[in-house]
Formats: structure tokens, C-alpha cells, sequence
């Protein structure tokens, strides 16, 4: 019994490596773990204090635990068994995969990531790139919502920018989660959005197992409270105009949920941009008649990089003004044939979406550029004609002088080289017609 055992050098070390991460996983690891969700758990505490609503203990979670209790649920169980049946897979089979369905769709919610550098991002990026402007908004309406009810921010899709610049703007208000569609999922940004509380969809999938998974994922946050941000479109829009909502979403979101429990309140969000990042991208792709983006990484690189040299040389300057507006927020509670009627919601949301874009000054002078050629003083008589009849429209007027909004409208065109000057007159480039189009568009709802 006490005799020694001879053995090799790298066996020994190979037992001692085995017995250090035994102890470490099973002794030291949670209690670092327990420490550090400690100080988290404190953290949020404080934070909560300053946000007009708290963040949901269901976002707080671990998202071993969500993941569990998605595909435990009841009804994604018997989806399993009707994919098994249905496939001629085995039960564990089908179960495997609902379960790598569900790690894909739970978020990884971090309040420091997104309280710490994700927001100081978001406003570092927007004020860097765009002159940010808080268009039509009610304070009192926005503060008025239960505090208990699940919050549905309801956005039209112009640019990727949405996302930051929404976030900047409410960070005082909550934490959004986000549906993201599959561009995001590439490393190391599906990571980074994971851990913003963002969560991934396939937007074209027809898998029924697939869908049911998504579906509980989005019941479970909604009625859990969870703050959202959802573009009913269902993609950035191709053509600039407001897009008819798509209704997955929005049906996962009301289909069967008890406002007695609690209240889901849908509040509209209007955005607009003097340029959009992506514009030709988005021009080219609707003109190929799909929704296949030629956005190389070389592409971006290099468009990157040549921000970053204007900006050395002193040249840089930003891309115009880049609005948002906040319309009456419509609560379920209140209107309750609407949870039986989602065809009905959607075309209300984005009724109420598409009155609150805002009017900025390049997309007013390309609407009225593409009604009319014209001089620099007919212009800005059109222009004042348009405001007046936007009245009830909410129009950002750069230093509340026409004339100057004028200037600021035609040097984002002429810059870009979209418009040109004939003596006088101001007209649209016809290689250029379908860009100014883009940027009218956004507004032509409004007219």
C-alpha cells in the first residue's frame, strides 16, 4: 500500500493538469462567479435608479437558464415530437436541433457591455458621423406608459445606423433588444450583439421547428417585460419609401398573451437621414429585382479607411442630419380587438410609423428637384410652400432659416454629384435619378 509508483514525468503532469481544473471548476470557478454576478447584481441595482425603465429580471438570466427553459417549453416539446415524426428523425435528434436553434436566438445580455462601452459607442459613432436631432417627441406620453407594461419600439429600416442611433437616443430610458437578421451573425459581431441584448433571426426561414422555437423565445421576453425594438418591415427598404409590415414578429408578440398579466404598448419611431450610409447598395440591389447586398469587406475597408484620411486631413465633415421621432404610443390594453387582429396592428403601427419620419433638408429639396427643375430662389419659395403643408409633420429646419436649409439640401446632392447646374437652374443627374429617388421617397407619404 505505501509502496512508491513510478511513473513518467508527463503522466504525472497530465494528473496534476486534471486535478488543477477539477478543483478550479468544481471549488474556485463559482465562487468568482458568484462574486462577480455579486457586484453585477449591485451594478444594475444602482443603474436602475437612473433609467425610466429598469432593466427586466428576465434579461438578467443566464442564458444557459433561458436556453433550458425554451426548450422545455411545452409547446416546443411538441414540436420536437411532430419535427421527429414528421422527418423520420429520432426525438433526440430533433431535440438536438431545436436546441442549437435556441442558442442562436438567446441573447447573452451584458448591462456592463451595453451600459458601458455599447452606449458610449452608439453615441460616439452617431454624433461623429451625423448631426443628431430629437425630432417630434411627448416626454410626458413616453413617461406616462405602465411600468409594468412590455415596450415595443415600432421603427421603419433605413439604414444599419438605426440601431446605434436608437440606442443613443433612449439609453436614459432602457435597454433595447433588437431583432437582428442573419447579416450580424459572423464573428466577432455576433458576440458583440449578443451581449447587447440583441437577439438573431432567419428572416426567410420555413422550418416549423425553427419558427416555434422563435416564437416562444419572442412570447417569453414579451411577457417577461423585455424592452424591444423591432422593424416590421422586415429589411432595410430598397427604394427609400415605407415598406408594408410583415407580420411575424408582431403575431409572436400577441398571439395568446394576457394583458391582464400585463400590457404590451407599441410606441412608433420615425428615422430619416440626410445620407444614408448604405444608399447605393440598397439602389443597386432593387434594381437587380432581390435583396442580394454587394457589400464586400474590401468595399467597406476602403470606404473606412478613406473617412479616416479626410478626417487626418482636416476635410472630413459629417453626413448631414439624422432625425428621430417618438409618435403616441398605442397600448394593447386599450385597444384590445387589435390582439386578434394582427393584419389590423400592423397597418396601424406603421400608419403611425410613417407620420412621424422626419422632414430633413435633402430629401425635401430631392422631392421638389424630381417635381420640377428649377433656380435657387423658386426652390426656396417650393420649400416654404412644402413646410406649410407638412404642418401636422414634424420638419427639422436647420437654424429655423429656409434659405440656409436650402443650402444645406443642395450641397448634400451637389456634392455626391447627384444634382447639377445649368446656368441657374438646379436639376437631378439621369445617372444619378434613382439616389435622389431614394432620398424623396422617404418622405413621399407625406405629400
Amino acid at each position: 500500500m505505501n509502496n512508491p509508483v513510478t511513473i513518467p514525468l508527463w503522466a504525472f503532469l497530465l494528473i496534476l493538469g486534471f486535478a488543477a481544473i477539477t478543483f478550479a471548476s468544481h471549488f474556485l470557478f463559482p465562487s468568482v462567479r458568484w462574486f462577480f454576478r455579486h457586484r453585477m447584481e449591485r451594478a444594475v441595482t444602482r443603474l436602475n435608479t437612473r433609467l425610466e425603465r429598469p432593466i427586466e429580471p428576465f434579461r438578467l438570466l443566464r442564458r444557459y437558464d433561458l436556453i433550458q427553459r425554451l426548450i422545455y417549453d411545452p409547446e416546443v416539446t411538441q414540436a420536437i415530437v411532430d419535427h421527429a415524426r414528421e422527418t423520420g428523425v429520432r426525438e433526440d435528434v430533433a431535440f438536438e436541433r431545436a436546441r442549437r436553434y435556441a442558442r442562436e436566438i438567446v441573447p447573452s445580455f451584458s448591462a456592463f457591455a451595453y451600459f458601458g462601452w455599447g452606449v458610449r459607442g452608439a453615441r460616439f459613432l452617431s454624433k461623429a458621423l451625423y448631426r443628431v436631432r430629437l425630432g417630434h417627441h411627448d416626454p410626458k406620453e413616453l413617461a406616462g406608459i405602465d411600468g409594468e407594461a412590455t415596450v415595443v419600439f415600432v421603427m421603419n429600416h433605413r439604414s444599419n445606423m438605426d440601431y446605434v442611433l436608437v440606442t443613443h437616443l433612449a439609453a436614459d430610458r432602457s435597454a433595447l433588444s433588437y431583432a437582428v437578421g442573419e447579416w450580424a451573425q459572423v464573428w466577432p459581431l455576433a458576440q458583440l450583439i449578443r451581449s447587447m441584448g440583441a437577439y438573431f433571426i432567419r428572416r426567410k426561414s420555413r422550418d416549423a421547428l425553427y419558427r416555434k422555437v422563435l416564437r416562444q423565445y419572442v412570447r417569453m421576453a414579451t411577457q417577461g417585460g423585455v424592452t424591444q425594438a423591432i422593424f416590421p418591415e422586415g429589411g432595410l427598404s430598397l427604394d427609400g419609401a415605407l415598406a408594408p409590415a410583415k407580420l411575424g414578429l408582431l403575431t409572436y408578440m400577441v398571439d395568446g398573451h394576457d394583458l391582464d398579466a400585463r400590457d404590451v404598448v407599441f410606441v412608433p419611431v420615425g428615422l430619416n437621414y440626410d445620407r444614408v450610409l448604405e444608399d447605393t447598395v440598397l439602389v443597386g440591389a432593387a434594381k437587380s429585382g432581390g435583396r442580394r447586398f454587394n457589400a464586400k469587406i474590401a468595399h467597406v475597408t476602403r470606404a473606412l479607411f478613406k473617412q479616416i484620411w479626410l478626417r487626418i486631413r482636416g476635410k472630413f465633415h459629417r453626413f448631414g442630419y439624422a432625425a428621430v421621432s417618438f409618435g403616441a404610443p398605442l397600448s394593447l390594453r386599450a385597444h384590445p380587438d387589435l390582439i386578434n387582429d394582427p393584419q389590423g396592428l400592423a397597418d396601424r403601427l406603421m400608419k403611425d410609423v410613417g407620420a412621424v419620419v422626419p422632414v430633413l433638408p435633402v430629401p425635401l429639396v430631392a422631392h421638389l428637384l424630381l417635381a420640377q427643375d428649377q433656380t435657387r430662389t423658386a426652390l426656396e419659395a417650393a420649400f416654404e410652400t412644402a413646410l406649410k403643408g407638412l404642418e401636422s409633420s414634424h420638419a427639422h429646419l436647420p437654424r429655423g432659416d429656409i434659405p440656409y436649409a436650402v443650402e444645406v439640401g443642395l450641397r448634400g446632392l451637389e456634392e455626391r454629384g447627384l444634382i447639377g447646374k445649368h446656368g441657374e437652374i438646379y436639376l437631378v443627374n439621369k445617372e444619378s435619378r434613382d439616389l435622389v429617388e431614394f432620398y424623396a421617397n422617404s418622405i413621399r407619404h407625406l405629400f
